[in-house]
């Protein structure tokens, strides 16, 4: 998602008619945001796949809750599980590279230096389900949709889109505003390709129960609304030869069962009612997969390594609510949650306490600012806290016993300082009104995380509600904003840009279905987001982040929790894997079913069972 350098003669650039400037511009098979592409134009598969990974086989996965949707990209119902793997974009990621595309459904992208407008010349053979030819028409009827019908995400995302028009037979041109911004291209390569044909004649905004025709690996073909769904690869696979799709999405089917809660879904797997699952229960993890077939090694554990960046997973405020518009509040509650407490009781010392909204990357903020970062805050002095500039952003810590009371006589005193007193074992303000909130919870798990930190508040003599929801209403309730306090995740990738205008960006704070759920509204931060955007090159997208993240930090809108730095999977002993992981991602989709291992496996649960 982000910039390179451009070193052009501007001036006689500019005196040159536009035609001529174009002629200039060369096809490209991939766009890296800074640099150039790790895989060059004649790479034969990705260095993370078996290019020779056998097809065939069935997966079965778990989902949580309902669904009443195969469409994802509207606020509307909620999607089922998988149904992304129906549509492709113009170009695509590896998990190997920070940001870096490959021409997908466009079998080439040409684009100035300046990177101010870019252009894809959509492959020949790109073919919808039914058959179709996917046009030049089906791209701007996706911008158009996504952008004035789709999840506020995609108006903010491709917002910076001024026009976008048909070049050619096959090419589509796109156009930037709004300044500088060298991550656009590669935000509209990312672009979802939806069928015109498909919706001409329909809402494209209400939820659909019948299978939209796609360009991916894979299909609808069979579904129970609400039970599950069935995903087949499609045999004829338009872009089953393309180098970045070699070795992957080997499974002939692939099934969603949906579970009422994860518990349930849980016991499920250790049945054999699915074949894998990613574990983000720490407690689980210790505890919960022993049975007679983990015993037998029916069913393996593993942790696996990654280096992404594990963003943020917080308690966040919805500073839209009265109570937690004063900073020194949102400060005081954080010296309540005992975090070492939490992790040595509850999640047997697996998790690191995150303090950086880019926790596990080199764009994590740590020490004082660098002379760099100052010349970025120096400007902004004044807008934004003070410990900003004095002070290394930090967590309150405890020695894990369970005794807070220096935590808490701390809070007390900050509380105090906002106009919060004691009366009657109560907090109340200056006009009487007692402090109370809602902690809206999705997921069961999570109330043995919340309960205690709740006792600690009400030592502070708030009254707090734990409340847990079902899936449909939390979403609609988070889409609104009609919270108090949730447990959020802010997940962030090796190269920021755009997508922080959606989850700290004034303009988004007020629109619904937008990803700013605690409702910053300060132009100091909004400045900072448009420093990142327009980063000219690595290192200086580093120090832009790094000032972005001491500001929200200091800014106490969130009580960080933890992280982690490996996947932990479980998965019946049947796959196949690549010799190598990627660095940032599980790769899942190049694992494949190895038949004699699958054999072996119906042959060993045969005699657990006594046939």
């Amino acid at each position: 998602m982000r910039r390179t350098l451009f070193a052009a003669a501007a001036l006689a650039a500019a005196a040159l008619p536009l035609a001529s400037v174009a002629q200039d511009v060369k096809p490209v098979h991939g766009i890296a945001m800074h640099g150039s592409p790790k895989y060059g134009p004649d790479f034969k598969h990705l260095d993370y796949v078996n290019p020779n990974a056998p097809k065939g086989g069935s997966v079965r996965l778990s989902a949580i809750g309902t669904f009443d949707t195969f469409n994802p990209f509207t606020l509307k119902g909620v999607p089922a599980a998988g149904a992304g793997s129906v549509f492709e974009s113009l170009m695509t990621g590896t998990q190997d590279e920070a940001f870096t595309e490959y021409g997908l459904l466009a079998g080439s992208v040409e684009m100035p230096e300046d990177r101010s407008w870019v252009a894809f010349t959509i492959r020949d053979n790109a073919r919808w389900h039914d058959g179709k030819p996917v046009t030049v028409d089906d791209v701007l009827f996706s911008l158009n949709a996504l952008k004035t019908q789709g999840r506020p995400f995609f108006r903010f995302y491709y917002g910076n889109v001024a026009t976008a028009e048909k070049a050619g037979p096959r090419k589509v041109k796109f156009t930037f505003s709004g300044g500088e911004n060298r991550e656009l291209p590669l935000i509209v390569g990312q672009l979802p390709i939806l069928p015109k044909h498909f919706f001409d004649g329909r809402d494209f905004t209400s939820t659909i129960l019948e299978p939209i025709p796609g360009t991916g690996p894979y299909k609808i073909k069979t579904f129970e609304p609400g039970r599950s769904v069935t995903y087949e690869r499609v045999k004829d696979y338009w872009a089953r030869d393309l180098p970045i799709k070699r070795g992957r999405n080997n499974f002939d089917e692939m099934r969603y069962d949906y579970y009422r809660d994860a518990t349930v879904a849980l016991e499920a797997f250790k049945s054999g009612e699915y074949d894998f699952r990613v574990e983000n229960t720490a407690k689980v993890w210790a505890t919960g997969y022993d049975s007679p077939a983990f015993e037998r090694k029916l069913y393996l554990k593993q942790d696996i390594r990654h280096e992404l960046p594990t963003g943020m997973q917080a308690f966040a405020f919805n500073t839209r609510k009265a109570i937690f518009k004063d900073r020194r509040v949102r400060r005081a509650m954080a010296y309540a949650f005992d975090f070492e407490w939490t992790n040595k009781n509850l999640f047997f010392g697996q998790y690191a306490r995150t303090t950086s909204f880019f926790s596990n990357s080199e764009l994590a903020a740590s020490k004082l600012p660098s002379p760099e970062e100052l010349k970025i805050l120096e400007p902004l002095r004044g807008q934004i806290p003070g410990e900003v500039f004095t002070e290394a952003y930090s967590v309150p810590v405890t020695n894990g016993d369970g005794r807070i009371r220096s935590n808490l006589r701390t809070a007390r005193n900050l509380l105090q300082e906002a106009g919060w007193t004691i009366k009657n074992k109560k907090l109340v303000n200056a006009q009487g009104r007692p402090f109370e909130f809602e902690i809206l919870l999705v997921s069961p798990a999570f109330e043995r995380i919340a309960l205690p930190f709740r006792k600690n508040l009400e030592r502070l003599g708030m009254n707090v509600r734990v409340r847990t929801v079902d899936t449909s209403q939390y979403q609609k309730r988070t889409d609104e904003k009609d919270f108090d306090m949730i447990v959020s995740s802010f997940g962030q990738s090796l190269s920021p840009g755009n997508e922080q205008r959606d989850f700290w960006g004034s303009v988004a704070a007020g629109r619904p279905g937008s990803r700013n759920v605690i409702g910053i509204k300060d132009p100091a931060v909004d400045k900072l987001i448009e420093l990142v955007i327009s980063a000219s090159d690595r290192k200086s997208l580093i120090t832009r982040t790094r000032a972005l993240d001491r500001v929200l930090s200091w800014g106490h809108y969130v009580i960080p929790q933890w992280h982690i730095r490996t996947f932990r999977v479980a998965y019946w002993d049947k796959f196949g894997r690549p010799a190598t992981t990627p660095r940032y991602g599980l790769g899942f989709d190049g694992w494949w079913v190895d038949a004699r291992k699958q054999a072996a496996l119906n042959e060993r649960k045969n005699l657990a069972s006594g046939k």
